[in-house]
C-alpha cells in the first residue's frame, strides 16, 4: 500500500476509536485503542520502538516513537488542547532520526480529532 493510502486509513482508524471510546481517556488508552484497530485492519505496528541517534558511532540520545506503521509512518499519540509546535518538533526528531519520511500527530484531545502531519524531505509541511 502507498503511503497517502496508508495515512488515509491511519485517519479512519483513530476517528473510529474516538468515535468508540469517546472523550476524556489517558494517552496509553488511545495508544492501545489505535494500534489494536490498525492490527484489526491488517497493519503491522511497532508500538514505542527505541529510536537511537548516534554521533561518532555512540549513542548521543534515544526516543521512543509511539508507533511505527508498516515501517513508513511514525505516529505520535497526543492527549492535548491542541498540537503544540514542540510537539511537531519531536515528531521531526523521530524522522530524522529514522529516515522515516512521513509522520503523523494524532490528538485525542480534541473534537474532533486533531491530525498533523510532517514530512522529512519530499514534502512541504
Amino acid at each position: 500500500m502507498d503511503t497517502e493510502n496508508l495515512i488515509k486509513e491511519i485517519v479512519d482508524s483513530a476517528i473510529t476509536v474516538k468515535r468508540t471510546l469517546g472523550h476524556g481517556f489517558l494517552e496509553a488508552v488511545y495508544h492501545n485503542a489505535l494500534m489494536f484497530e490498525l492490527q484489526h485492519r491488517g497493519y503491522k505496528c511497532e508500538k514505542e520502538k527505541d529510536i537511537k541517534v548516534y554521533y561518532l558511532d555512540r549513542i548521543a540520545g534515544a526516543y521512543r516513537a509511539d508507533l511505527i506503521v508498516e515501517g513508513k509512518v511514525i505516529i505520535e499519540i497526543k492527549v492535548a488542547d491542541g498540537i503544540a509546535p514542540a510537539h511537531e518538533y519531536q515528531l521531526v526528531n523521530y524522522l530524522r532520526a529514522t529516515n522515516i519520511e512521513d509522520g503523523l500527530i494524532v490528538n485525542f484531545g480534541t473534537f474532533p480529532v486533531g491530525f498533523k502531519r510532517k514530512f522529512l524531505n519530499k514534502k512541504l509541511s
